[in-house]
Parts: C-alpha cells; sequence; structure tokens
C-alpha cells in the first residue's frame, strides 16, 4: 500500500475549483487519506505553487497552507477545516490562502504535499512550513501528493 491523498473537488492535476481559490471562497478543499502506513502517529499537509513567482530565504513559490498536529488515523480532512493546527503560510496568514496567480501569468500548480510521521512531534502553534518541515524530515516514513491547478481570470 502507498499513502494516497485524494481531493474530492477536482482530479489529480485537474483544475481547482473557484471557491477554492482567492477569487472565490477562499476556502480549504476537502480531501480523503488512505493507505497510511500502519506506524504513522501524526501526519502534516503543506500546499505549495512553485510557479509564483517568488524568491524567498533561499526558496521559490509561495506556500499556502500549512496543516499540522494530523493524528495518524485520519481519513478526511474537511472543507475549509478549522481542526488540527494551522501554521502560518507566506501570506502571513494563519491557515489557508487560496490560489491567486498574478494576472497574465497563466497556470499555476498547487501541490498538496502530506507526510505521514513516525512520531507525534511535540509542535508548537503558528508555525511556518521551513519549521514544520524541518522537524518533520528526520520522521517521514511516505510523502503522498495531489495537484491540482488554476488560472486566473
Amino acid at each position: 500500500m502507498v499513502l494516497k491523498l485524494i481531493s474530492t473537488v477536482f482530479r489529480h492535476q485537474g483544475k481547482i475549483p473557484r471557491k477554492f481559490t482567492g477569487e472565490g471562497d477562499d476556502v480549504s478543499p476537502p480531501f480523503l487519506i488512505e493507505s497510511v502506513p500502519e506506524k504513522t502517529k501524526s501526519l502534516v499537509l503543506v500546499c505549495h505553487d512553485p510557479d509564483a513567482p517568488l524568491v524567498k530565504e533561499g526558496r521559490l513559490g509561495f506556500v499556502h497552507w500549512v496543516l499540522y498536529d494530523i493524528p495518524g488515523e485520519t481519513k478526511k480532512i474537511e472543507e475549509n477545516t478549522k481542526a488540527f493546527k494551522r501554521g502560518i503560510n507566506d501570506a502571513k496568514k494563519l491557515g489557508y490562502t487560496g490560489p491567486m496567480p498574478p494576472r497574465k501569468h497563466g497556470k499555476h500548480r498547487y501541490y498538496f504535499t502530506l507526510l505521514a510521521l513516525d512520531k507525534a512531534l511535540k509542535w508548537d502553534k503558528d508555525l511556518s512550513a521551513e519549521t514544520v518541515l524541518r522537524n518533520a524530515q528526520k520522521h517521514v516514513l511516505e510523502m503522498a501528493r495531489c495537484v491540482g491547478s488554476y488560472k486566473r481570470n
């Protein structure tokens, strides 16, 4: 079995519905989680746009969502969830900021990446993606991705 992250509102590499973007309701999309490794103690979810024309602190792109301290037995993440710990995204907001690429910049890809960790880490609140990933890196059992795209009107 391989860890799976499945969107219930867009297909892998398909278009993210407007509702879940900065041009819509700007709410986080729902996901199903399948085939979690047996030894998983916690999960982390990060959404990153590698196509954003930004360079910040030695990395490219824009982080839209950081969600962590998700119990390992979790099978779904609800739409517009307020469950779990929400980190600070690159818009300097807590939780989710939906896709909204610059006008005339074309289609951007949004990588929703789920990490299964072998340990329930003692997380602080309001962490950045960099801090969460740095703390998680030695504990990753498996990783899954669901990629969506969006082109601004």
